[in-house]
């Protein structure tokens, strides 16, 4: 694989076999961050689990303390009655058949969140072939089907990440950008670890969290010591 001057740069910075302390990877990865934009810092997490059984599911959503820095484009569907109150909260868009309707017609993906009243479920549930695989379909247990419209987008827009495990075992997730600073990306990541490790299924046996990475969109990954949280 090609890698660019900047990334062999920044791989000199850090020690692949080393397990850093939280807020040394932080610095790490601030300092390994050579790109132009204010890069997305991620967390990797792989877990002890196996989550083909419904019992070692990992799966849930949180509100980081310091948001993501990213803006969140806030889809609800509703009824016609709810528009006002979804919209009055922040949502950027806000339907029932109208908004299906255009995203089955005119391959309509201009959201990063979608919320539903649960009385709109059996209507959205048409576009779960659309939305299950681009991770956007609302679920109860991600909070995003919930009859509080206006408290589920206030946190969306306030930079509620949903957690859940890949077809690997691995939560990836983002915690923030470079310009954050080591300090509020720490509190970001024990937020996130501690709703990863509160999430613990009961059928999980041995080492629960077995690695953990952050890396920023282009830089290396830096091992972090999570047991240190645990």
């Amino acid at each position: 694989m090609f890698r660019g001057k900047n990334y062999k740069e920044s791989v000199k910075l850090i020690d692949k076999a080393n397990l850093y302390d939280a807020k040394e990877a932080f610095d790490l990865v601030i300092k390994a961050s050579k790109a132009k934009f204010d890069e997305t810092v991620e967390l990797h997490v792989k877990l002890g689990v196996d989550g083909r059984h419904a019992d070692q599911q990992v799966r849930g959503a949180i509100v980081l303390p310091n948001g993501t820095g990213k803006t969140v484009r806030v889809l609800v569907f509703c009824k016609d009655e709810r528009k006002e109150e979804a919209l009055a909260a922040g949502a950027d868009y806000a339907g029932g058949m109208d908004l299906v309707e255009k995203i089955q017609k005119e391959n309509w993906f201009e959201f990063d969140t979608v919320i539903a009243s649960p009385d709109m479920m059996g209507t959205v549930g048409r576009l779960g072939k659309i939305l299950g695989p681009k991770g956007l379909m609302p679920s109860p247990k991600a909070g995003t089907v919930t009859p509080n419209i206006a408290q589920a987008v206030k946190e969306a827009k306030a930079g509620k990440v949903e957690y859940r495990l890949d077809k690997t075992n691995i939560i990836h997730c983002p915690i923030g950008k470079v310009s954050f600073g080591t300090e509020k990306l720490y509190e970001n990541y024990v937020t996130l670890l501690g709703a990863i490790i509160k999430a613990k299924p009961a059928a999980a046996k041995g080492q629960y969290i077995r690695s953990c990475v952050t890396a920023s969109t282009m830089g290396p990954g830096v091992k972090i010591n999570a047991q240190k949280q645990l």
